[in-house]
C-alpha cells in the first residue's frame, strides 16, 4: 500500500497488523514471512498458512529475502508437522486466487484422514468436518514452539 489514493482493505495486511485476529495469532515470523493458522474452520489440525508481510501476488512476486527463505522454512514447518502432529505427510498449496500475498498451505494428513480430505480435498470440507477451534490452537502452538526449538 503506497498511500495514493484511498487505502484498500488487505485481510493479510490486517492479520499480520494484528486489526484481525487468525485463531492462535501469528506463530512465527522468519525472512519476510509469517506463520499462522488457516482462517478458515478446518478439518485438520496443524494446517497453517505460510505468507508473505509484503503484497506479493505469487511465487514470482516475491522479493529475494521471502524467496529465499521460502524453501527452507517451509522445509522445517513441514518437518515440525511431521514430528509433532505425527503427520505422515504434509501437503503444500499455493494457489493465489484470493489474497494479494503470496500464501503457501501446509496441510498436514494423518492416517486417519478419510480418503475425501486428502490432497485438494481437504478445500472440499463440510462444515460438520471442522475440529474444535482449541485443537486446531494448540496444534499449531506446538508446531511453532518446534520451530522455535530449532532456530
Amino acid at each position: 500500500m503506497n498511500g495514493a489514493g484511498p487505502r484498500t482493505a488487505c485481510t493479510e495486511c490486517e492479520l499480520l497488523r494484528g486489526e484481525r485476529t487468525a485463531p492462535g495469532g501469528i506463530l512465527y515470523r522468519e525472512g519476510g514471512l509469517a506463520l499462522h493458522m488457516v482462517t478458515d474452520p478446518s478439518p485438520l489440525r496443524g494446517w497453517l498458512v505460510l505468507a508473505s508481510e509484503r503484497h506479493a501476488r505469487a511465487w514470482y512476486d516475491l522479493e529475494a529475502a521471502p524467496l529465499a527463505a521460502l524453501g527452507p522454512l517451509a522445509a522445517r514447518v513441514m518437518a515440525a508437522q511431521r514430528a509433532v502432529l505425527g503427520a505422515e505427510h504434509v501437503y503444500a498449496f499455493a494457489i493465489g486466487d484470493v489474497l494479494q500475498h503470496f500464501h503457501l498451505h501446509l496441510v498436514p494428513r494423518f492416517a486417519d484422514t478419510p480418503a475425501r480430505l486428502r490432497g485438494r480435498g481437504c478445500f472440499e470440507a463440510r462444515p460438520g468436518d471442522a475440529l474444535p477451534e482449541a485443537e486446531l490452537v494448540s496444534a499449531a502452538r506446538a508446531v511453532a514452539a518446534a520451530l522455535r526449538e530449532r532456530t
